[in-house]
């Protein structure tokens, strides 16, 4: 199990957001979200404030931005909220789920029938990252290819 702070990734956040339910590490092309032990993570007591206070930072609707949840503790997610996500037009270029327990895996099968997104699991944090960043190397090519059309 690894906790971004504990990785030689932390060195390289940008900015960090701490809440109640847990704690945001931006990145250029990613964020990591680590949510804390016990919740029950929903769009309207969790994730909204959060998806605007990310939103702003980046100056966009979060439709460039890889997410990566670092699942190290244990909580519960209402995987029909991201419904709400994407009625409040937030997008993400990709999504992916660290999780570090089998029933963890078995969660994030469930959870993927709800996005619709480029959406990974991983076993560890270093693969998603580096998955994060290879993909969203990849996707900026493909759009600058396009716009040269």
């Amino acid at each position: 199990m690894g906790y971004i702070k504990d990785s030689s990734f932390y060195k390289d956040a940008i900015h960090e957001l701490n809440y109640p339910c847990g704690n945001f590490y931006l990145f250029d092309s990613f964020v990591v979200g680590e949510i804390n032990e016990g919740i029950i993570y929903s769009w309207d007591d969790h994730a909204k404030p959060i998806v605007e206070e990310i939103a702003h930072l980046y100056d966009h609707n979060s439709k460039d931005i890889m997410y990566i949840s670092n699942r190290v503790n244990s909580y519960s997610v209402k995987p029909l909220d991201w419904i709400k996500f994407f009625k409040n037009n937030y997008k993400l270029k990709g999504h992916t789920i660290v999780s570090y327990t089998s029933q963890g895996m078995l969660n994030c099968l469930i959870e993927k029938l709800f996005t619709h997104d480029n959406f990974q699991t991983f076993d560890n944090l270093e693969d998603a990252i580096a998955w994060a960043k290879w993909s969203a190397k990849k996707i900026k090519i493909e759009e600058e290819e396009f716009e040269s059309i």
